[in-house]
Parts: structure tokens; C-alpha cells; sequence
């Protein structure tokens, strides 16, 4: 029961500071508003978040977390790329309006367009990649016994996957059907051009 409460409350928050920073803008909501929205203290929003850019990315870091959670648990018998590929998909395959986080492909979308329109918020979202970037290239070379440092692969390997996710996050929330349909259509219909792309020749016969 105390465990549903705080998920809750921290849901509460996640969504009440979107709905704030989406009809006012991030700049011009303050902690106090959006605790009022939710009815709790100030001291209740600290305890969940350090500050109000960590509310602001309250979504893409449940999505993230459960992404490094798929990729720990992929079969050692894929190759790093169908485990990165696989990992993702069934992280946002829980994008459903069902989702017991609260967590929906709208409250992501929505989440995604603010943070890309609010230079604040996207210069911290391009640093918070970076370091997924790092933890997802330390978690192939594990799988693959490897060390990170003295081979280039894993590191290679994840830049590379994690541009194609990116820009398939960028087309994906410019789209009017931004739903998980198509955001699965988009990151499948990119990924498989990823190794043609790299290694095939461009040029028409």
C-alpha cells in the first residue's frame, strides 16, 4: 500500500507539472503551483524530485530505466544490436493508456515537444543522453565480456543506435498520430536501414 501511495503521488506530480508547463510554459511555473495542483507539500516534491527540471524528465526517466532493465535482461545468445533493438521495443511496447506507471504514449509525446521546445531542457536532455549513452555502452561490453575502455565497439555500437532512436523520437513528435503504433513503425522502418545504411553503397546501378 505505501509503495502504491508514493508511485502515485510521484504520478501525480509527473502529470501535473506537464499539464502546468504545457498551457504556461516551464520558464513561468514555479514548485509552488504544481504542488498546489496536486494538494501536496514542498517537502512531499523534493523527496521525488531534486528540482523542477527533474519533474520535466520524469517521464523519459521511467521510460529510460526501463529500457536498461529490458537490455540486463535480453538472452546472452542475441547479437549487442537485436539487444538494443529488442530492449527498446519492449520498453515502449508498455506505452499503452492501461500503463500502471501513468506513463502513456500522450503524457510521453506531450513530455517529448516540451522538452525539445524549452532550450533549457534541451540542452539538459542532450547531457542526460550522453549518460544513457555511457550506461547502455558499459551494459553491451558486460554482456559481451568486454572492456569498454580498451575496445571501441560497444561505445560504436550505441552511438550509432542511439542517433537512429533519437532521430526516430524527433520525426516522431512532429507526427499527428504520435501513438505507439507509430512510434514502433518509425523505430523499425529506421533501425533496419541502420546496417544497409553503414556498410552498403548508395549509389543506383
Amino acid at each position: 500500500m505505501r509503495e502504491r501511495k508514493k508511485r502515485h503521488t510521484r504520478e501525480a506530480l509527473v502529470h501535473a507539472a506537464l499539464r502546468l508547463f504545457t498551457t504556461q510554459g516551464y520558464e513561468r511555473t514555479t514548485v509552488d503551483e504544481i504542488t498546489d495542483a496536486v494538494d501536496v507539500s514542498q517537502r512531499t516534491f523534493f523527496r521525488y524530485f531534486a528540482n523542477k527540471e527533474a519533474v520535466a524528465f520524469g517521464v523519459q526517466e521511467t521510460i529510460d530505466a526501463r529500457f536498461l532493465t529490458e537490455l540486463r535482461q535480453r538472452p546472452a545468445s542475441e547479437t549487442p544490436f537485436e539487444a538494443l533493438r529488442q530492449a527498446a521495443q519492449n520498453a515502449w511496447s508498455t506505452l499503452t493508456e492501461a500503463d500502471d506507471d501513468g506513463i502513456t504514449a500522450e503524457l510521453q509525446m506531450r513530455a517529448y515537444r516540451m522538452i525539445e521546445s524549452t532550450p533549457a531542457l534541451h540542452a539538459a536532455h542532450m547531457r542526460r543522453h550522453i549518460g544513457l549513452e555511457h550506461q547502455t555502452a558499459v551494459l553491451i561490453a558486460e554482456r559481451e565480456g568486454l572492456d569498454p575502455e580498451a575496445d571501441p565497439r560497444p561505445r560504436v555500437a550505441v552511438a550509432a543506435f542511439s542517433g537512429v532512436m533519437r532521430m526516430t523520437g524527433q520525426l516522431w513528435g512532429r507526427r499527428k498520430d504520435a501513438g505507439p503504433a507509430a512510434l514502433r513503425e518509425l523505430t523499425e522502418l529506421h533501425l533496419d536501414q541502420l546496417g544497409p545504411a553503414l556498410s552498403g553503397s548508395w549509389r543506383a546501378a
